[in-house]
C-alpha cells in the first residue's frame, strides 16, 4: 500500500481543526512526528490556493507560533485569513496576535 503524501497528511489534520479554533504550523508538524517540518506544513497550505479542493480545508485556522498570520508577502491572502478567522469569532489583540489560551486546538 502506498503511503499518502506529506501534503495529504497535513490536509487530513487541518480538516480536524474545529471552527473557532487555531493551531500552528509547528503543532501540525509535531502531530506528523516531524517536528522540524513546520515550514513544509506552510508550503502545503500555500499550495492550496491553486487547488479547488482548498474549499474543504480550513487552511485559515493555521497560524505561526507567535499567534500571528504568516503571509510572506501575500497581503491579500493574509487579509482573507484574518477575515475568515474574525467571522469564526477569533479575535486579535492590539499586536495582531491571537490568544492561544483561548483559541488553541488540541488534536483529539
Amino acid at each position: 500500500m502506498k503511503k499518502p503524501s506529506f501534503y495529504l497528511e497535513v490536509y487530513k489534520i487541518v480538516r480536524k481543526i474545529p471552527k473557532g479554533r487555531v493551531t500552528t504550523y509547528g503543532t501540525i508538524a509535531m502531530i506528523l512526528d516531524n517536528p522540524r517540518a513546520a515550514r513544509a506544513v506552510g508550503y502545503a497550505l500555500n499550495a492550496l490556493k491553486k487547488n479547488v479542493e482548498s474549499q474543504s480545508i480550513p487552511w485559515h485556522r493555521v497560524i505561526n507560533a507567535k499567534g500571528q498570520i504568516s503571509h510572506k508577502g501575500d497581503s491579500s491572502r493574509a487579509s482573507l485569513q484574518k477575515k475568515l478567522l474574525l467571522a469564526e469569532g477569533i479575535f486579535f489583540n492590539e499586536s495582531e496576535s491571537i490568544d492561544f489560551k483561548k483559541y488553541a486546538w488540541i488534536n483529539s
